[in-house]
């Protein structure tokens, strides 16, 4: 578990750039950030777990005030069992007459049980360019460990809420895509509001 509430930036970079938080959060399933790792999707992770009581995923889709699109979930919420593989759909659409790139971010509710939710196939964090007035359906392909049913922890948890809000996407200083919005929106979008952060400048060389 963690014992600090402070993140700390290494070298400098914008809390935006993706990648860093994206490998972090999936890494660690921290800020309620689902899990991602080959080793999760072995055969034998992949199997439902008999008896064990079905978990009730709900699916919440959000877009930034600056994105003419609409996003909408096709499923309110759907039913899994532990190591159940799952698949959903959103459906995006560019309201506008003009091409425009997005990039969603994702988290998952209550954040205890991030490490155990594991995506195989997303749209978060990759860009999608959608055509003046195209519409489009993204997949989402998932499955909650099967070692969720062993934690004790997770006994009263019954429901679990999935969001994806979506930004415009724009390019940093290092050629990476990113949200087109402030820290204090990614944070949210993120789940990352509640904690504090820490910038480490990169070191200049003499």
């Amino acid at each position: 578990m963690y014992t600090s509430s402070v993140i700390i930036v290494f070298l400098g970079l914008s809390y935006a750039a993706v990648p860093l938080y994206r490998a972090f959060c999936s890494a660690t399933g921290f800020g309620g950030t689902p899990v991602t790792g080959k080793g999760l999707y072995e055969p034998e992770r992949l199997v439902p777990v008999s008896g064990a009581k079905k978990i009730k995923v709900h699916f919440n889709a959000d877009t930034s005030e600056a994105l003419p699109w609409t996003f909408t979930p096709q499923q309110r919420y759907i039913y899994v069992l532990p190591g159940e593989t799952a698949l959903a759909f959103y459906k995006v659409k560019n309201k506008s007459d003009q091409d425009i790139v997005g990039i969603a971010t994702y988290n998952v509710t209550p954040d205890r049980i991030a490490p155990y939710f594991a995506k195989v196939e997303c749209f978060c964090f990759e860009e999608q360019k959608l055509l003046a007035g195209e519409e489009v359906d993204l997949p989402l392909f998932f499955f909650i460990d099967k070692d969720y049913a062993e934690d004790r922890s997770m006994a009263d948890l019954d429901d679990i809420v999935l969001s994806y809000t979506f930004f415009r996407a724009r390019r940093n200083k290092y050629g990476q895509l990113e949200p087109d919005a402030s820290e204090d929106a990614i944070d949210k979008s993120m789940g990352w509001s509640q904690y504090t952060k820490a910038n480490v400048q990169e070191e200049t060389k003499p």
